[in-house]
């Protein structure tokens, strides 16, 4: 699937934009407080975007699992770590999770190879 990085982080930005853009207030105060969740408190925005790939794994949301992989690679997380967080998941979320693993895969090689993107790349966190 080479290429699909560019691809579906460009989806995921005009999507969002026209989500945002829809007049409907509350997709945007969904959105914000999607985003605020993610910023560095007590706990560091890198640990929490680990964390939010255990939950997206564990319900199985491949959308979600691209967007905290890539926030987890922005945010200096090495290959082991990652493999280390995936196991969490499988862990918890047992061999149901198995098919999300192999997509988590998929895309981390990508995302190793693909440019960096920033936070203030995109609108919203919101997965």
């Amino acid at each position: 699937m080479k290429g699909s990085v560019s691809k579906t982080r460009k989806y995921r930005s005009d999507m969002n934009e026209k989500i945002l853009n829809s007049g409907y207030q509350e997709f945007n105060k969904f959105f914000a407080a999607d985003a605020r969740a993610y910023v560095k408190g007590t706990l560091d925005v890198r640990t929490k975007e680990m964390m939010g790939l255990v939950a997206s794994m564990v319900l199985r949301c491949n959308d979600c699992i691209f967007y905290h992989l890539d926030r987890c690679v922005s945010e200096g997380c090495s290959r082991k770590e990652l493999y280390e967080v995936m196991h969490i998941a499988l862990t918890v979320g047992g061999t149901i999770v198995i098919p999300h693993l192999r997509y988590a895969f998929e895309m981390l090689d990508e995302l190793f190879e693909a440019p960096a993107t920033s936070p203030a790349a995109s609108p919203s966190h919101t997965h």
